[in-house]
Parts: C-alpha cells; structure tokens; sequence
C-alpha cells in the first residue's frame, strides 16, 4: 500500500501535475497541503474520474488540506485544533489495514516568519496544540501516521546552508525541541529510520535557481507510530513531479506497507 503526502503549491494550478503522478505513481492515498481552494471549488471530479474520493478542508486562496483516496476512508475529522485564526491546516481520517485501524493525520504547519511578529507565535501555540492533541490521540489509537509540511527542518543535515537558517522559524531551537516532542510520544521519524544520514531534502525555493543548484530542505516529514513501523518497508522522496513544468516548490514523500 502506497501513501503519499505533497504540499501542491494551489491544487487548481497543478491539477495536470498531480494527475500526472497519479497516473505514474498510483499512490492508494495521497494527503495535500497548501490546496488554496475553498471546498466548493475542489476538483472533485478530476480526481473521482481516477477512482479516488476527496475529503477537503479548504480555504480561500490561502493554506487548506485535503485527503483523496482509493479506499474507503470513515471517521474525518477537521477539528482537532482549535485554531483562533480559523485557518485550514489540519485534517484526519481512519482506514482499515491488516486488521488494524490507523488514523491519518495531514497538517500544514504555519512557517512562522518572521519570528519576531505574531506569525511565530501562532506557530508555536499551533504547534502546542498538535502535540497536546497527538498525545490525547494516543491514548485511544496506537496506529497513528501523521504526514504533511511540517515547515521544521529537524536537523543540519536537512537543509543546503544551516548558518543561514540558525534565527529562521523553519529551524530555532524551540520549534526543532518542539518537533522532537512528538517523536517522543512515541513516533519515528520514518526518513531518518531508513536514512540515517543520507540527504533527503522535500522542498526547494523557486528563487535562485534552488532547484538547479539542490539548495533545498527536507521540511515534509512522516511520523509513524512505534506500532506501525514495522509495516513501513520504504520511504521514498519523489522527485519526479519538482522538474516538471509549472511544478510545486515542493514534492511528493510516500511510504510503503506491507
């Protein structure tokens, strides 16, 4: 079983492109970041005409997630936090897989520059909500996966240039510790499971010809529950879709059961 998760930079401008790696790649479930539609002008009929459902929780030209799928998915639920902006940035389903209930979560993280105005605020309070909520979560689900742009660069090893980073709200101190947080509840960081060291970046600037030069980050990220990673039998980071025409800033990750 296929899983893929890709911050699509507007769903509407990359239609062609997410079609495309449909087609190519035929992930069972794929969770997208950054859609910027609100709900009724989702592409519904695009991606039914692939056999998928969607389940969408979107927003004017502005953030927004979504969750589309060949298996049935039950239980979706867009109110995990309570976001006092009432931005689109969190959506979660179940699904059912040897026997088990697993429990998606697909987050768009806000980025949180500059880090001195309220935007880094929000990111952390948001923040502190996911993993007040991941821990409540837990408790009645041991089968989590919890996917998306996270907009946290882990470690110096995922970015091109960390001395430019060191103040940058992708990667202080505090966000970084924030993201260790979760993993301690008792998640894996499934790249690094595989990758102990080996680059693996998900997104590169537009700017500068980043994608030319590999300036880039790995900011999208899959944490997988301790239960469940022993299903996992690959993390693969895509690439294909970033050297298209009219292409996201970032690009797809996907995970493998077995």
């Amino acid at each position: 079983m296929l899983i893929s998760s890709w911050n699509v930079n507007s769903v509407r401008a990359r239609i062609e492109n997410i079609k495309s790696y449909l087609l190519k790649y035929k992930p069972d479930i794929l969770m997208m970041q950054e859609i910027k539609t609100e709900d009724i002008n989702f592409p519904y009929d695009d991606f039914s005409s692939m056999d998928y459902e969607s389940h969408v929780f979107g927003q004017k030209s502005y953030n927004g997630v979504a969750i589309i799928s060949k298996n049935k998915l039950k239980n979706i639920k867009t109110d995990l936090i309570k976001d006092k902006l009432k931005q689109s940035r969190i959506i979660s389903a179940e699904f059912e897989y040897k026997k088990k209930t697993i429990q998606l979560i697909n987050i768009y993280t806000p980025n949180g520059n500059p880090v001195d105005t309220e935007k880094y605020d929000y990111k952390k309070n948001w923040l502190d909500q996911l993993i007040k909520q991941l821990k409540n979560l837990s408790k009645k689900n041991l089968n989590l996966i919890l996917a998306g742009d996270f907009n946290i660069i882990p470690s110096a090893e995922d970015v091109y240039n960390v001395k430019s980073f060191e103040d940058d709200a992708l990667y202080r101190l505090e966000i970084r510790k924030k993201f260790r947080e979760m993993i301690n509840l008792g998640f894996n960081d499934v790249y690094r499971y595989f990758n102990e060291e080996k680059e693996g970046y998900t997104f590169w600037d537009y700017m500068r010809g980043a994608w030319q030069k590999n300036n880039g980050m790995r900011i999208d990220h899959f944490l997988v529950s301790n239960s469940l990673i022993d299903q996992i039998k690959d993390i693969n980071i895509n690439k294909d879709p970033r050297g298209r025409e009219k292409p996201s800033d970032h690009t797809p990750i996907e995970i493998t059961l077995a």
